[in-house]
């Protein structure tokens, strides 16, 4: 079996963008996700070949590692005939990868003696884009997974794809659901995977609390965000939550750390943390008690953004501002479910970066541009922007890739 990661001493992400979109189930956990990836300014702009680009997918996944590239979940890796008939996706471990084959392919023999062998060999096989009188429906019996696009997919078109398609052995995915009345719709026709934003936007149709044993979790963003740290209310907050003193010192004990002795106390560890880390550490935990119950890409994508922007502020201006805790509080308002303005209200912050979260004008916005462009795979903004800021692209897509395994360690050390 292919060993799942590759570290930051035998990989150049420079030469390897990529980006991912999360597949959720219907109560919203994470499942697994598509991958995208693009060798670079040349291939993106210039290359018409998809092949090269699914040989380019398989190729990273190797050299990245599927575990940091999609938490450990499955990894949806598009694939074209050429992919399909070399028998590529093999190269990756049939417990991880999922073979999407996409609407480009003839369902002929060969292609369907591939898919076969796939099959035989534990892999699961997604359609994609599949359509009413869809050309590939002989390949419907080697499928797992089904995917429909619902935003050129009518409710009628769909329901009856999922009657015909749809059982226990091929599941149905709704792909571009960006909103809750899309996604509730979706779950009520049947469909069993969700691929879209949608859970990213909070629901806001009415006026939320926020669930009390939350307030902890702002208290102490609200708390670093001090000139002077207090460490005595630091300490206090924590202890006022078990689970949030018990994560703490799960993470001070962690490897990530390196002490040279265990940490018995909240106090200790704070004691020996730099004012620094303490705010790093603070950040970093308040936010996954936040999501505790949330989808995990949430939360990870927060960890993600955070270490991503913290990377570019040695590279970029960016006055006073925070930028690991702009990355980290531009996914608070959905984990929490309130409106981002709530967020903020206990919350000091600079004025920069209070404005770039809040959508208003902002000499933070290029970054904030630049981090969710990385993130949505937008390779044209990418590339505009990057020469907007002065910074290579490879500088970016290394920076994320850092961030990617580093948010993997943090969080999976929880």
């Amino acid at each position: 079996m292919l060993s799942p990661c590759a570290n930051e001493r035998n990989v150049n992400p420079a030469a390897h963008y990529v980006a991912r979109q999360p597949i959720l189930t219907g109560n919203e956990q994470v499942f697994g996700y598509e991958l995208l990836f693009r060798d670079g300014v040349e291939d993106y702009f210039q290359s018409t070949d998809p092949d090269a680009a699914s040989r380019s997918t398989v190729d990273t996944s190797m050299l990245m590692g599927l575990d940091i590239l999609c938490d450990g979940r499955r990894a949806f890796i598009n694939c074209t005939r050429d992919t399909l008939l070399k028998d590529y996706v093999t190269l990756l471990p049939a417990t991880k990868a999922i073979a999407e084959i996409l609407p480009s392919v003839e369902p002929d023999e060969l292609v369907q003696a591939a898919c076969l062998r796939l099959k035989q060999a534990g892999y699961s096989i997604a359609l994609d884009d599949f359509v009413p009188d869809d050309p590939r429906a002989a390949l419907a019996k080697f499928a797992d997974i089904i995917k429909l696009d619902v935003s050129v997919t009518s409710v009628d078109e769909s329901a009856a794809l999922l009657k015909r398609y749809g059982t226990p052995a091929c599941r149905m995915l709704a792909k571009r659901v960006e909103t809750r009345a899309e996604f509730s719709a979706c779950k009520k026709v049947g469909f069993s995977y969700f691929q879209g934003y949608f859970f990213r936007k909070p629901e806001l149709l009415h006026a939320r609390e926020i669930p009390k044993n939350r307030v902890n979790y702002l208290r102490l963003l609200q708390a670093i965000s001090h000139d002077d740290i207090e460490i005595k209310e630091i300490d206090n907050i924590i202890k006022g939550e078990a689970s949030l003193a018990y994560r703490l010192l799960r993470y001070l004990n962690s490897a990530a750390f390196g002490f040279s002795s265990e940490i018995h106390s909240i106090r200790h560890g704070l004691s020996i943390l730099g004012e620094r880390e303490i705010r790093r550490w603070v950040r970093m935990v308040a936010a996954l008690g936040a999501g505790q119950d949330k989808p995990s890409d949430l939360v990870l994508s927060a960890m993600v953004r955070a270490r991503y922007c913290e990377l570019l502020g040695s590279k970029i201006p960016h006055g006073e501002s925070d930028l690991f805790l702009v990355g980290l509080l531009s996914l608070m308002d959905a984990i929490l479910e309130i409106p981002m303005g709530v967020v903020l209200e206990g919350i000091s912050l600079d004025r920069e970066t209070r404005a770039v979260l809040l959508g208003q004008k902002s000499q933070l916005d290029p970054v904030y541009r630049l981090m969710l462009s990385q993130e949505m795979a937008d390779w044209a903004k990418i590339s505009e922007l990057s020469a907007q800021m002065k910074l290579p692209e490879s500088l970016l897509t290394e920076c994320h890739w850092k961030a990617m395994a580093w948010a993997r360690e943090m969080t999976t050390g929880a």
